[in-house]
C-alpha cells in the first residue's frame, strides 16, 4: 500500500522510516534541500517539491496514495491545512502525527498565539532577545524588535545563514550550531549572549523547547512561547504505533 508521509521534521521522517520498516511504499515529502540530503541514506521515495492543496491533489492522485501521514511540524500551518484540503478531494483517509507538546510550571513563561505578539511581548520584558524560533520567521523579529539586541539560533546552512545577513543581522548576533541542545548548552548559550528574554515555540521534546524553559528557569529569565496554531485535525495520532493502527485499519479492501 502506497503511503504520503510529510516528513520535514526528525520525527516525521523516523516515521516514515518506521513505516517503511512495515513493509509499506513510503513517498517522503520534504521542502528544504537540508531534509532531501537526510532522506537521501533511506529507501523510500521522496519528493522535495513544495505543493500546494491543488498540486498536493495531483501528486496524490496520479501517485494511487492510499493515506497521508502528515508527520509535518507542528507549527506548518499552511502544510497541514494544504493535506487535509487535498486528502478531502481525493478521498484517502488523512492521519496527524502530533507530537506532545511540553508542559512547564514555570511562573516566567508568558504565552501568545503569534510571532508578532511574542515581539510585542518581549520587548516589554527586556532588551536582550534569544530567538529559537528558527529563520521562518525571523524577519517579523528584525521588524518589530529594532531596539532591541537580537540573538537569533539557528540552522547552520548557507541558505539559512544568507537569509539572516540579509536582514541585516552580525555574524555576533547569529548563532548558527545544530541540536538537539541540553540544559546546560542552553544555560551557557544563554550566558553568552547576555540573554534577558528568551523566545520559542512549543515544539515539544523533539523539538527542545522543555530544555530550552529549564534553562531559562535555572537563569530565572522569563520565555515567551509561541502556542501552536489551531488546526482542527480529522484524526489524530500520538505515537509511531498509533498511525501504523490507523493504517491497518482504514487498508483498503481492494489496492490498485
Amino acid at each position: 500500500m502506497k503511503i504520503f508521509v510529510m516528513a520535514g521534521t526528525e520525527d516525521g521522517r523516523k516515521l516514515a522510516e518506521f513505516l517503511s520498516g512495515k513493509g509499506y511504499e513510503v513517498t517522503a515529502s520534504v521542502v528544504s534541500d537540508y531534509g532531501r540530503k537526510i532522506l537521501e541514506q533511506y529507501d523510500f521515495g521522496v519528493n522535495d517539491k513544495k505543493l500546494d492543496a491543488a498540486e498536493l491533489e495531483k501528486f496524490l492522485r496520479e501517485g494511487n496514495f492510499k493515506i497521508l501521514v502528515d508527520g509535518s511540524h507542528p507549527y506548518a500551518l499552511r502544510a497541514s491545512t494544504n493535506a487535509i484540503e487535498a486528502c478531502s478531494r481525493v478521498n484517502i483517509p488523512y492521519v496527524r502525527f502530533e507530537r506532545v507538546e511540553s508542559v512547564t510550571g514555570y511562573s516566567g513563561a508568558y504565552h501568545v498565539d503569534s510571532y508578532e505578539k511574542a515581539a510585542e511581548l518581549a520587548a516589554t520584558l527586556g532588551k536582550n532577545i534569544f530567538l529559537t524560533t528558527g529563520s521562518r520567521n525571523l524577519k517579523i523579529f528584525v521588524d518589530k524588535l529594532k531596539n532591541c539586541n537580537i540573538t537569533a539560533r539557528i540552522l547552520p546552512t548557507a541558505e539559512v545563514i544568507a537569509e539572516c545577513e540579509n536582514l541585516g543581522l552580525t555574524p555576533k548576533q547569529i548563532i548558527a550550531v545544530q541540536g538537539p541542545f541540553s540544559v546546560d548548552l542552553n544555560v551557557e548559550l544563554f550566558k553568552h549572549a547576555n540573554a534577558e528574554v528568551i523566545i520559542t515555540k512549543n515544539s515539544g521534546t523533539i523539538g527542545g523547547a522543555d530544555t530550552k524553559i529549564a534553562a531559562a528557569q535555572i537563569l530565572n529569565l522569563p520565555v515567551v512561547i509561541i502556542d501552536r496554531p489551531k488546526i482542527l485535525y480529522s484524526n489524530v495520532a500520538a505515537t509511531f504505533d498509533e498511525v501504523l493502527n490507523f493504517i491497518i485499519c482504514n487498508k483498503p479492501t481492494t489496492l490498485a
